[in-house]
C-alpha cells in the first residue's frame, strides 16, 4: 500500500525546493524510508522525507530476486530494512552484440609489445557486462530517480554495478556513514520558506549569513591586498547584510524586543573574523586591546621566519633526509615570531613558499630547502 500524497498545506512551493542541498544529491536513504516517502501533489516523481524534497537516491543491498527482459533487468534489492524493485537498463551495444568473441577473432593483429587495443577494449566491455549481470545473493549498488509504477515504488537506475566485498568492508563503511547522514541532515527538517527569505529576516539562516559575511571579507582582502586590518576597517562592509528585522508579534501583544542592528553587526564581524582565523587566513601576532589582524599570505616577515627555520633545520642530521615536519616548523615560528600562530596559518605560509620555489615538500607534511 502506497503512502498518501503530501497535504497541499504542508508542501512548500516547488520554486523553493532547490534551496535544499538534498534535492540535487543522490540521497542515501534506507529502503524502508524510500518506500514510505510521500509523493508531491505539485509535481509527480518528487517525494518528501521529513520536509526534504527528494527525487533520486543511492542504495546498497543484496539481490533477492531477478527478472530479465530484452531491454532491462529487474533486481529486487534488500538493504535489511526493506526490498525495492530496481529497473536496470541494458547497454544498447550489449544487446546488439550477439557473439561477444566475434570482434576479437576478426580483430587486427597485436601491436608493438603484444598490445592489441581491440582485444583490450573487448576485455573492458566484458568486465562492464559482468559487473552488470548479477545473481541472487550478490551485492549491488544502485543510483537513480524514484518512480511509482503500477502503484509500486521502484528505482529507475541511472548507474548500477556489482560490488565485490569479500570482507564486508564496503557494507561496514556504508552502515557507518548512513546513520550520520540521517543525524546531520535527513532527520533535521529544512525550513525552505525561511531560507528563501534570506539572511536579513528573523527566520534567516545564521550559517548562511555567516558564510556571506566571510566571503565579503575574503573578497576585500583579495581586492585591496592589505597586509593588516582592524575590525573597524571592515565593519561597514557587513552593514548591507544586517538590517533591522521585524520582531515577532502575537495578537494583542506588544512587539518583542530584540538585539539592535549595531549589536548584531558587531557580533557578525566577530564571528566572521574568528572563521578567518580558524582557516588561517588571518592571525593576531599580539593579543591586546588594539585588535590587529595580520593577513597570513602577505606577511613577509612571517614567510621569512618560516623559510629560515626550514633552511637551518634541514641541514641537521635529524631532518636531512625527510625534511622538517609542519608541526616542527610551527613550533619554531611560535618561538621566534608569534605564540598565537595556528597550524592552518603556517600551512598557508608553507604552500606560498612552495609556490615561489623557496622550499619543496618531501611528503604531505614535510618540507626542505631547495
Amino acid at each position: 500500500m502506497q503512502p498518501a500524497p503530501m497535504d497541499p498545506g504542508e508542501e512548500p512551493p516547488s520554486m523553493l525546493w532547490g534551496l535544499d542541498p538534498v534535492f540535487t544529491a543522490f540521497a542515501r536513504l534506507y529502503i524502508e524510508d524510500i518506500l514510505q516517502m510521500r509523493e508531491s501533489c505539485q509535481i509527480p516523481g518528487i517525494y518528501f522525507y521529513n520536509s526534504h524534497p527528494i527525487y533520486k537516491v543511492d542504495v546498497l543491498g543484496t539481490v533477492v530476486y531477478k527478472r530479465e527482459r530484452e531491454d532491462f533487468f529487474c533486481y529486487g534489492v534488500d538493504d535489511g530494512t526493506g526490498v525495492i524493485n530496481c529497473l536496470c537498463w541494458k547497454k544498447e551495444k550489449w544487446r546488439d552484440q550477439t557473439d561477444p568473441g566475434k570482434s576479437s577473432s576478426t580483430s587486427l593483429g597485436d601491436g608493438p609489445g603484444g598490445f592489441n587495443p581491440v582485444k583490450e577494449l573487448e576485455r573492458l566491455r566484458q568486465a562492464q557486462r559482468t559487473s552488470s549481470h548479477l545473481e541472487i545473493g550478490e551485492l549491488i549498488r544502485v543510483r537513480g530517480p524514484v518512480k511509482t509504477s503500477r502503484q509500486q515504488r521502484e528505482i529507475m537506475a541511472s548507474t548500477y554495478y556489482k560490488v565485490s566485498d569479500p570482507v564486508m568492508a564496503v557494507q561496514i563503511a556504508w552502515m557507518t556513514e548512513v546513520p550520520g547522514l540521517y543525524r546531520q541532515c535527513y532527520d533535521k527538517p529544512f525550513n525552505l520558506e525561511n531560507s528563501a527569505q534570506g539572511p536579513q529576516t528573523a527566520g534567516g539562516s545564521a550559517a548562511f549569513l555567516l558564510g556571506q559575511a566571510t566571503r565579503v571579507l575574503k573578497e576585500y582582502l583579495k581586492k585591496k591586498e592589505v597586509s593588516r586590518l582592524r575590525p573597524y576597517d571592515v565593519l561597514d562592509l557587513l552593514q548591507p547584510l544586517v538590517t533591522s528585522r521585524p520582531q515577532p508579534t502575537a495578537a494583542d501583544q506588544e512587539p518583542v524586543a530584540g538585539p539592535s542592528a549595531s549589536k548584531r553587526l558587531r557580533q557578525l564581524l566577530k564571528e566572521s573574523l574568528q572563521v578567518l582565523q580558524d582557516e588561517g587566513v588571518v592571525f593576531r601576532k599580539v593579543k591586546s586591546q588594539d585588535e590587529v589582524y595580520h593577513v597570513t599570505e602577505r606577511d613577509k616577515e612571517l614567510q621569512m621566519t618560516a623559510k629560515d627555520i626550514v633552511r637551518e633545520d634541514s641541514r641537521r642530521e635529524k631532518y636531512a633526509e625527510k625534511g622538517c615536519h609542519v608541526l616542527h616548523i610551527l613550533s619554531g615560528v611560535r618561538q621566534r615570531y608569534s605564540p598565537n600562530m595556528s597550524k592552518s596559518a603556517i600551512e598557508l605560509v608553507l604552500k606560498a613558499l612552495e609556490c615561489n620555489s623557496d622550499i619543496i615538500s618531501t611528503s604531505e607534511n614535510h618540507y626542505t630547502i631547495l
